[in-house]
């Protein structure tokens, strides 16, 4: 008898419920060349992305157009002014960090509509998209994570 690879140990599920997965997760995750592109078309009707770090980190490097939004910093009186009509798209250092899931659910908790951004800043500098920001901003050696 032929050993099972374990690749497919676990019996892959029927193409409707792949297709429902999927479809589910491009639902709540943005991929960084699709921003790169809606913003060098000047695109993004419909959307704000959010730094979800620290205020250190933002000041030092970020996506141009982003806003801060600290995650451990988000209530109800924070995020008063923003438009419910938008869809708030998350980011932070990168999958190895979890500020940006931890901003996602903070904002739907608040009502709000939420993406997270696949890789975060560290996968959009790994494509070479452009970034905003002073790293002079830094108040001491740089860390992997700024959340």
């Amino acid at each position: 008898m032929t050993p099972q690879p374990r690749v497919l140990t676990h019996p892959a599920g029927t193409a409707g419920a792949a297709a429902e997965f999927f479809a589910a997760e491009l639902a709540f995750e943005a991929d960084p060349d699709d921003l790169a592109r809606d913003l060098a078309d000047g695109d993004q009707h419909g959307y704000v992305v959010v730094e979800a770090r620290s205020r250190e980190a933002f000041a030092q490097a970020r996506i141009p157009g982003a806003i801060n939004l600290p995650y451990r910093e988000l209530t109800a009186e924070s995020t008063a002014h923003l438009d419910r009509s938008k869809v708030y798209v998350c980011y932070c250092e990168s999958f190895q960090c979890n500020a940006a899931t931890k901003g996602a659910l903070r904002l739907a908790e608040l009502g709000f509509l939420v993406k997270r951004l696949a890789g975060g800043i560290t996968a959009w500098r790994a494509a070479g998209y452009p970034l905003d920001g002073d790293p002079s901003a830094s108040s001491g050696p740089a860390t992997p994570c700024t959340c």
